[in-house]
């Protein structure tokens, strides 16, 4: 698989989890705002690696997206996502 293959496939995997994650934490809850900023942090890797893409930045795409799910999965291991129990998707603690 060439390098723009790969950075298509997982910025649409990303794009998939984006959608699937949904904040766990009540709104009351101190854990809501952490949630908000992790998916706010996800949010804002994976836009970076559309950029970089439509850039041509290959390299540049594909580290944006690995960390913009490396949030999501981050957020989903620790509870701060509902994610369904989604092990396809997201890396789950069991």
């Amino acid at each position: 698989m060439d390098l723009a293959s790969l950075v298509d496939k997982d910025i649409s995997l990303t794009e998939r989890a984006l959608t699937k994650a949904a904040l766990a934490p009540p709104r009351r809850s101190h854990l809501r705002r952490i949630a908000e900023d992790f998916l706010s942090m996800a949010r804002t890797y994976y836009e970076d690696a559309k950029h970089f893409r439509d850039k041509g930045e290959l390299a540049e795409a594909l580290a944006n997206v690995n960390y913009a799910h490396g949030w999501l999965d981050a957020g989903a291991r620790i509870g701060l996502f509902d994610v369904g129990e989604d092990d396809q998707l997201f890396t789950l603690s069991e």
